[in-house]
């Protein structure tokens, strides 16, 4: 099963275009409020008409404008959950998730459909529970439980876990990721957190107004982002302006230091990152003096600043996350970083 988009839409001044392909499992939408993850998903869902391109669901097309080809939302077997769930406030948890199974005329398939989702989901308890007395995760398992048992072919989730408290997030996510590996289809996930990424996807794509980067593998992703804004995204925190100086040398003049990479340097590098947890204290590699800056305590780490000592005044100190455990009693005089942990970005 795999689902193709390449479509553009226009909306005054913002301009989406989302090309890319997924297969089973789950691909994030990864970026900022107002990039244009959930007018890609309208667009697949068929609640918003794309200006040109077309949209193929394991091989049947839902949207093809050079052929007038624009299938109606209830055809096109796509599953959409969400922010808020978009639950029926006056029905029960199991009348909504019936909702699901309106197409099922007969009644005893349709009742061990209901049961099996109940179950499935662990709302067997509060099965005649109305929305209002339902936590955040009940809420979000019955919409859940109301898109799958209709079987789609494709699930859309929109920011699923915004509504959330945070100490519910992570184990919600576990839930969902059993979940979804039953499903066995094709999973879009829109979100702006890079840990949600992280734990949901096997492969994220990266938006930034309006256009989509191709989808890489997550743990790729995160290793090599390839751009800033990729990097921003990913939660690099030291990012500075370069330019390459060798076929594996990065220059960085605001930092005063040369860097050797693993990987061979692009010529239209523009930007050198490093990601906070990356320092050493025993690598000899790209190791250069450091004086502190400042630092910051949080509930399991220490934030230490600091600034190489050829680092122009006027820029910013450069982050060091340390375990609290391994925190040094006294700021050591060099910090070192493996090459392969140093990130050429473009813009």
């Amino acid at each position: 099963m795999s689902l193709l988009v390449d479509i553009k839409k226009r909306l005054g001044d913002f301009c989406l275009r989302a090309r890319f392909e997924a297969d089973v499992g789950v691909t994030g939408l990864l970026g900022a409020s107002g990039c244009g993850k959930s007018l890609t998903l309208k667009c697949i869902a068929g609640i918003e008409t794309p200006d040109e391109g077309r949209i193929v669901l394991d091989g049947r097309t839902l949207y093809d404008s050079e052929k007038r080809v624009n299938l109606k939302p209830q055809q096109r077997r796509v599953g959409y959950l969400f922010q808020n769930y978009a639950l029926f406030p006056n029905m029960s948890a199991e009348q909504n998730i019936l909702c699901g199974l309106h197409g099922e005329r007969d009644r005893q398939k349709k009742r061990q459909a209901l049961e099996e989702a109940l179950a499935l989901f662990q709302l067997s308890e509060v099965r005649r529970h109305k929305p209002h007395q339902l936590s955040g995760g009940q809420q979000q398992r019955v919409a859940l439980a109301r898109i799958l048992v209709n079987q789609p072919q494709l699930l859309l989730l929109d920011e699923p876990f915004s509504a959330l408290d945070s100490h519910l997030r992570m184990r919600l996510q576990m839930q969902m990721l059993d979940v979804l590996e039953k499903y066995g289809r094709p999973v879009l996930m829109v979100t702006h957190s890079r840990d949600e990424a992280y734990h949901m996807c096997g492969r994220i794509a990266v938006m930034r107004d309006g256009l989509l980067q191709p989808p890489a593998a997550t743990k790729e992703l995160f290793a090599n982002p390839g751009t800033v804004h990729a990097a921003v995204l990913t939660g690099c925190k030291n990012i500075a302006p370069a330019r390459k100086a060798g076929a594996n040398l990065l220059e960085v003049p605001d930092w005063g230091i040369t860097l050797e990479t693993a990987l061979p340097v692009p010529e239209d590098v523009t930007h050198a990152g490093i990601r906070a947890h990356y320092f050493s204290t025993r690598e000899v590699r790209n190791r250069f003096a450091v004086t502190p800056a400042g630092d910051m305590e949080e509930p399991f780490e220490w934030v230490i600043e600091f600034r190489y000592a050829g680092q122009r005044p006027e820029t910013p100190a450069i982050w060091w996350r340390v375990p609290k455990e391994r925190r040094p009693q006294q700021m050591p005089a060099e910090l070192g970083v493996a090459p392969v942990n140093v990130l050429a970005l473009r813009e």
